[in-house]
């Protein structure tokens, strides 16, 4: 089996390699695990990036989010029907319709109504060359005065309709219930019991030797993304090492409390239809019975300079990661190939 994962990492690394300038790919399964680069860290550093390179993984973030709310509801620190405005300091407006109030809840399924950007921010000002780190005015005191003039597309908890706002906002009020800041929250109840040494919003000196270049789509080095206090939707650094502790929490649920969590995480759903939901930080659907009917847990990420992918089936105790310092290039298609074809494989061995 090891050779195996071996070899399918490593053919979807350089699969992945011919289009980013530098990637790595986690193939697991049960207990083993292998991880593969290809390419470099940088357009002027050479080396292959490995389990322990640093890459901003954008989106992949909000499952961390949503598992530290998880943390806090299951310890009795806050609540998932919880009004948003709880948490936020007072006298913050926050918009409302029909009478229903944005939940914890709905911020961590995106079923919130709020917008995906902040008040003011466009997608396509995003990728704006002149604009390379465009969420790093996202202030505590910019958001919630953002906030006030927002108004909803939907009555929350009525449609799913993907905010990076509401992730932002979800961080920034778990971590003033907890009395710290978005980093420190994620460290204490999550990376801390899993021994994740490498997940960090802030890269210090020794991280940054191991940390990716990011690129542009056209292989152009961009500077780093900071997203100040929306850092709940995406501000987190990680390496595949990391990520795979992470997943296999998945599957067996973590040490202590941590174990409530993640159950709690997949026991709310939000249905889009019969074969795709979403649960509190991941999107998960169901393959079509012609291809096996496996079921996929999955979010992607993408930053200017990254690319990112983790996704997970933990009935078969299958898992995948993809890191590549490349942006508005998703690494999605082949870490999906290579998700099934792990999972057709272990249908097809005999119990």
């Amino acid at each position: 089996m090891a050779q195996e994962l071996a070899t399918l990492a490593q053919q979807t690394a350089e699969r992945l390699a011919e289009k980013h300038v530098g990637v790595v790919v986690a193939a697991m399964a049960e207990d083993a695990v292998e991880i593969r680069g290809a390419g470099s860290i940088g357009a002027d550093d050479s080396r292959t990036p490995g389990p322990d390179t640093l890459f901003e993984i954008g989106s992949v973030t909000k499952p961390f989010t949503a598992l530290a709310l998880a943390c806090l509801v299951a310890t009795g620190r806050a609540g998932l029907d919880e009004p948003l405005a709880d948490l936020l300091p007072a006298g913050t407006a926050v918009p409302s319709r029909d009478g229903r109030q944005i939940s914890l809840q709905h911020l961590a399924t995106h079923t919130s109504g709020l917008p995906r950007l902040p008040r003011g921010m466009l997608l396509p000002a995003l990728l704006h060359p002149s604009k390379p780190d465009p969420y790093a005015d996202c202030t505590a005191d910019a958001l919630l005065s953002g906030l006030a003039r927002t108004r909803l597309r939907a009555v929350p908890g009525k449609r799913l309709r993907y905010s990076n706002l509401g992730a932002g906002l979800l961080g920034l009020a778990l971590a003033r219930r907890a009395g710290t800041d978005y980093e420190s929250l994620i460290t204490r109840e999550i990376c801390a019991p899993l021994g994740m040494t490498d997940t960090v919003v802030r890269v210090d000196g020794a991280r940054s030797r191991r940390s990716a270049q990011g690129h542009a789509r056209r292989g152009r080095p961009v500077a780093p993304w900071h997203l100040a206090d929306l850092a709940g939707a995406g501000a987190l650094r990680s390496t595949a090492a990391d990520l795979v502790a992470f997943v296999r929490a998945q599957w067996d649920g973590g040490p202590g409390e941590l174990a409530e969590a993640i159950r709690l995480t997949r026991a709310v759903e939000h249905r889009r239809s019969p074969f795709a939901w979403v649960h509190l930080g991941w999107s998960a659907h169901r393959l079509h019975p012609r291809q096996g009917a496996h079921l996929q847990i999955w979010h992607n990420g993408g930053t200017g300079g990254f690319s990112s992918f983790v996704g997970f089936d933990p009935e078969k105790r299958l898992g995948v990661i993809a890191l590549a310092n490349t942006g508005g290039r998703p690494v999605d298609r082949p870490a999906f190939d290579l998700l099934r074809t792990l999972q057709q494989d272990r249908a097809s061995r005999p119990t």
